[in-house]
């Protein structure tokens, strides 16, 4: 088991978590536990409700969706320091993709019921989550656009590939 240090030192190291004043960082450490994933294991299925908001220490995680048609698509890959599950704490806690490890992967496990009660309880630890989420989020929005254009741009019409 990992102690309250420890996981304040992992979380003083990650982009989410590094600018946060000290306090925010003690009281999110208090909050976390360490979960490792092994390859190939789904964290949790677009659709379902999950109550776990995740940080990436280590490894990769792997974003898909379901595309009529299509099947499982892969939308975007994240790595260390990245957040994982933002629909947990501020959205219905409705999963809107499917996460799978795609290494072997640790993460920084956050109860989102948990995390709300701090964020309406104390304003100060509420700004600094939500002011990184919200930087993590427009982050994340740029990254999927290039990997969807990346997907489909090998599908669109005039693309020649026979170069």
């Amino acid at each position: 088991m990992v102690s309250v240090a420890e996981t304040r030192y992992l979380l003083e190291q990650l982009q989410f978590s590094a600018n946060f004043p000290d306090q925010v960082l003690h009281r999110l450490a208090q909050t976390a536990k360490m979960v490792e994933m092994h390859a190939g294991t789904v964290i949790f299925r677009e659709g379902s409700l999950n109550e776990t908001l995740y940080l990436i220490h280590t490894g990769r995680i792997a974003l898909e969706m379901n595309v009529p048609g299509r099947g499982a698509v892969r939308i975007l890959t994240l790595g260390p320091g990245e957040m994982l599950a933002w629909s947990a704490l501020v959205g219905e806690g409705r999963m809107t993709a499917t996460a799978i490890a795609i290494a072997e992967s640790q993460l920084i496990a956050l109860p989102a019921p948990h995390m709300r009660e701090l964020c309406e309880a104390d304003h100060e630890f509420g700004y600094h989550v939500m002011r990184e989420m919200a930087a993590a989020l427009a982050r994340r929005l740029v990254a999927t656009r290039l990997q969807l254009l990346d997907l489909f741009a090998d599908s669109a019409p005039g693309t020649n590939h026979a170069q």
